[in-house]
């Protein structure tokens, strides 16, 4: 009791770890489990040896590594376009002071605060009408304005703030605007596009419903949309489940500790501003 009185932000954030990490643990330790043994001991009982088999089964019932080149390419290319276009909207409504910047502003949040069940059938005519339908490109040019949306909102508030004695010393140098951007304010906000990229991934990584709806060949499929299809044919058991589930979101827990020193670093520089 004396710990918690003392250090109450440190026991919160201890607690908080835990009910993050235990429902991943849990799975794990389903994921190399045999049918048998998780039918006589339960979902909570350590495993006496490791049984691949649900892993090697889901893997090649979905052809997983296919599936996994999709969501990274897919994933990758919506977090790369996102924060290319969030950087050049933003830089002209947060630098360039565009005419009704504050309506401009509000659009995106409103674009962002769109539910996906309301550009299901707008997004299906359009890809249909061009030709993109079923394509990995139709996703990734979807999620790219969706993710810049909010990208734009978050970088035109902080681009606002940017010292303008900075942007003037560069055009008395003779910078243009391409360079003041890619030279003086790309390299200045680097930790906050770190930021949005690690998060474009992650978010894009986890979309299902668009993905489910516009690529209905198995080919084109994400690891996400493998998972659903799969579950809901009810072709696999309590074990593959969990198989299915550590090797859904393993990749983006693997990306997440890979750029966490990028994340951290953004949050940072953020707060210090």
């Amino acid at each position: 009791m004396t710990a918690v009185r003392r250090y109450p932000v440190l026991v919160a954030l201890v607690v908080a770890a835990l009910f993050m990490v235990l429902p991943f643990a849990i799975v794990a330790i389903n994921a190399v489990k045999s049918p048998a043994e998780y039918s006589s001991n339960g979902p909570l009982s350590l495993p006496h040896g490791f049984y691949l088999d649900g892993l090697k089964d889901f893997w090649q019932r979905v052809d997983y590594g296919q599936k996994l080149v999709n969501s990274i390419l897919i994933s990758g290319s919506v977090a790369i376009g996102a924060a290319v276009l969030s950087v050049l909207n933003a830089y002209a409504i947060g630098i360039g002071r565009v005419r009704g910047r504050t309506w401009v502003l509000a659009f995106f949040v409103l674009a962002n605060m769109l539910p996906q069940e309301a550009l299901v059938y707008p997004v299906y005519y359009l890809c249909k009408q061009a030709g993109l339908y079923d394509t990995r490109l139709s996703v990734i040019i979807v999620f790219t304005v969706v993710q810049a949306a909010f990208g734009t909102y978050l970088l035109s508030s902080v681009l606002g703030q940017f010292p303008r004695e900075i942007i003037e010393a560069a055009r008395i140098d003779g910078a243009n605007k391409w360079q003041v951007l890619w030279r003086i304010v790309v390299p200045v906000s680097r930790p906050t596009i770190g930021v949005l990229l690690v998060f474009f991934f992650i978010w894009t990584w986890n979309e299902f419903l668009l993905p489910l709806v516009m690529l209905i060949s198995n080919d084109n499929q994400t690891v996400s949309v493998a998972l659903g299809v799969l579950q809901g044919q009810r072709l696999m058991d309590a074990t593959m489940t969990n198989a299915a589930a550590l090797l859904g979101v393993l990749p983006a827990i693997v990306f997440f500790l890979v750029f966490q020193r990028t994340l951290t670093r953004g949050i940072a520089v953020g707060a210090v501003k």
